[in-house]
Parts: structure tokens; sequence; C-alpha cells
């Protein structure tokens, strides 16, 4: 009965649109109280913000940020988009693939999906247009490989998610370097597929010199510097993901003040954006471990995980099951509400099934991708349709053959669980 009441408050709050954070912190303190009084409350509650804030890996967020927020104003990803178009614009649907690994290669220094599409908005898609390229075609691959932000290392989805099932950041982040490749190219050979289909939605660039195309590739590398910084010494333990970050923060940092010289204003710009962002974070992280703790004092998780795992059904259908539910709650929830949300809860019930938390963090990633796109709310679709004032309509559509593909990935991630566990396994 108390964690029916608690449940039904958080729908409530989450209806007349309290903050998700605020929701969870709200109904993890209403719920507390109605076990134990103020003495439950105040037990929990008072000395948890400081152990979230302090906690070591929780530094990585911001420093991420950080790194996110000079790479953004630093023009890196207008440097990856003209070096990959230069290379891939004589092939089929060649910008859209461009566009891919573009974003790839800015979702590896920064992870925001939503900051990622509205800078591939502003760079890769007038381009496409430009060159004759079908609009609805042009703004669905925008759409959806900004979304790879979320996947590829470094990703705050994945921080938060492993701070929130004490599974190690380091592999946690290292896990989606592979289904990370592995969605790109789904991106680029649905985009190759859609061009040879109709060759005339996607025309061919002009041809760029090899000396010009060997230039471009100098001013990238900077950011295979960052990356192999950040990726590269986290996956050889030289530094821990927290250590990773600063490094990382340190080096945007230098390349944003060399490359763009800022103001004193500027700079603080910067850095309140980052500060604002991990503030919303780690509000979100403290209101979900609040309500993950009301739910095991009630013992609700628990006896789910017995009733779930005593059905006579295989646990791959479980599964399956919870994959589906994660693309419909996509529909119409944020991807990081649905995280803190669904997380506390999953998670024991997936490693009861004897399945590997990395690995399903990973496949709840690439299927919160889809949500990012996905009507009714595919944020990214409305950051695309605001930024390159294409109708959301065209957005959509031009996402739903990326969306079939998506399926595709996903399923090869569930058949085959070595393909995200093996280079966490090499660390």
């Amino acid at each position: 009965m108390i964690t029916a009441t608690a449940l039904l408050l958080l729908f409530v709050l989450l209806a007349i649109g309290v903050p998700i954070a605020f929701c969870m912190l709200i109904t993890g303190a209403f719920g507390l109280y109605l076990i134990g009084g103020t003495t439950a409350v105040f037990a929990i509650v008072a000395g948890m913000p400081h152990e979230k804030a302090a906690s070591y890996e929780f530094l990585a967020i911001p420093m991420f940020l950080l790194m996110a927020q000079m790479v953004l104003k630093s023009g890196i990803a207008d440097d990856l988009f003209a070096a990959a178009s230069a290379w891939m614009g004589r092939m089929p649907g060649g910008l859209g693939v461009a566009t891919a690994f573009a974003g790839a290669g800015f979702g590896a220094i920064c992870g925001s999906s939503t900051a990622a599409a509205a800078t591939l908005s502003s760079t890769s898609l007038p381009a496409m247009l430009r060159y004759g390229y079908d609009q609805r075609m042009a703004s669905g691959v925008v759409a959806i490989s900004g979304t790879l932000s979320m996947l590829i290392p470094p990703s705050i989805a994945m921080v938060v998610y492993a701070m929130l099932t004490d599974v190690s950041v380091a592999k946690m982040l290292i896990a989606g370097v592979i289904p990370g490749l592995i969605v790109t190219l789904t991106i680029a050979a649905t985009v190759i597929a859609l061009a040879l289909h109709d060759p005339s939605s996607a025309p061919l660039s002009e041809k760029v010199p090899l000396r010009e195309k060997v230039l471009l590739l100098r001013r990238v590398g900077p950011m295979l510097v960052l990356l192999s910084l950040v990726t590269g010494s986290i996956y050889l333990g030289v530094a821990t993901p927290t250590e990773a970050s600063g490094l990382g923060a340190l080096c945007a940092t230098v390349m944003y003040l060399v490359r763009v010289r800022p103001s004193l204003v500027e700079f603080g710009t910067v850095f309140a954006h980052a500060t604002r962002g991990a503030c919303m974070i780690g509000m979100i992280v403290l209101g979900a471990h609040v309500f993950s703790t009301f739910m095991a004092l009630t013992q609700s998780t628990q006896m789910l995980t017995a009733w779930i795992g005593g059905l006579s059904v295989e646990p791959w259908m479980i599964i399956v099951c919870l994959v589906v539910i994660y693309l419909l709650l996509g529909c119409v929830m944020d991807q990081l509400a649905i995280l803190v949300l669904t997380v506390p809860i999953v998670a024991p019930l997936v490693s009861s099934l004897g399945y590997d938390l990395i690995w399903f963090g990973v496949i709840f990633i690439v299927t919160a991708e889809l949500g990012m796109v996905t009507p009714p709310m595919g944020l990214n679709c409305f950051v695309v349709s605001k930024y390159s004032e294409t109708p959301l309509r065209e957005v959509f559509m031009g996402i739903v053959p990326h969306f079939v593909a998506h399926l595709g990935a996903i399923a090869i991630l569930l058949a085959f669980p070595a393909l995200t566990l093996w280079l966490p396994s090499q660390m």
C-alpha cells in the first residue's frame, strides 16, 4: 500500500510537469516518511547529498560536460564534417555517410546528444541541402547521427548508469566503443541503401583534390589527440575515468583558447553552461538514490524480481520485453528520466536472470537512442527542426528507415553479447 501511494504521487508530479529530479526526491522522501517518519527521512536525506556530490566517480560528469562545452565552442565539428565529406562525398550518399562519421567523431568528444544534433544541424545539414539532398533524408540522418553521443565514450548517460548500478565506470564507457561503431556503420549503410534506391535524393558532391583532403585530415588532428587522451587512457588503465575527464577538459580548454581566443565573459559563459548541466545531473542522481532506497526498504524491487524470476519463460524473452517497454517509454519520456526511474528497479532483475549489467546498459543506451528520435517526444528531431527550419513532419519521416535499421542493430547486440563485453574484458 505504501509503495502504491508513493508511485501514485510520482505519476501525479510527473503529470503536472515537476522536474524528474524533484519528482523522485519528493516521492522517495514521502515514502521514507510513511515507513519511519521524519527520523527515516533525515537519516537518508541528510547525508546523501554530500555523499553523492563528493563521490569520486561523479567528478567525471562536470569534467566531461566542460570538455563538451569547450569542444562545441571551438568549431571542431566543422572540421570533422569538412574532412569526412571531402573523403566520402563521391560515394553514394557520401555527405550522409560523412554526417554519420562526423556524428561518431563528435560523440567521442561530446557526451550530449542534443548538443551533437544542434551542431550537425548547423554544419552538415546545410551542406547536404546545398548539394541537392532530399530534405527528408538529410534531416533524418542528422537527427539519428546526433544520438551517437549517448553511446560512444565519453557518454554522460553511461556514467549515470554506472553510478546507479555500481558497475565499473571505466568498463561501462569502453563497452560502448564496438556497439558505437556498429551503430555508426548501420546509419552509414542505411544512407547508402537509400541513395542507391533513389540516386536523385543524394547527389554526388564535387571532387576534392588529394592534397586538400590530406590538409583537412591535419585539421582533425586535435580531435584525434583528445579522443586518444580520454578513451585511450581509460582503456590502457593509465587513468581512471575521472582523471581522464579532467585531462580531457584541460586539453579541450587549451584548444578553445588557442582557436577562438574568447573574451573573459565568453569564457565564463562556457563554465556556467557546464556547471548548470552538472548541477542538474547531480540532483537527478540524488533523487534516484533516495527513491531507490525507499524501494529497497519496501522490498518492492526484491518481490518484483522474485515474481518475474519465477515465471515459466525463457530469460531472453524477459530481456526482449524490457527492450520493447523501453522503446514505448522513449516515445513519451525523456531518456535520462527513463534511466533514473527504471534502472534501480530493473537492474536487480537483469542481474538475477544471469545477464551482465554492463551489456544490458549498452542495450538500454542503444534503445534509448531510438527514443531520442521517436515521436511524439523525439527531442533530437525537435532540435534539428528548430535549428534547420525543417518541418518537424519531414524530420520524423526521414527517421523511419533508420528506426528500422536500428532495430536490426539492437537484435545483433542482443544475440551476440561478446560484441559488447569483449573490449572491456581486455582492459
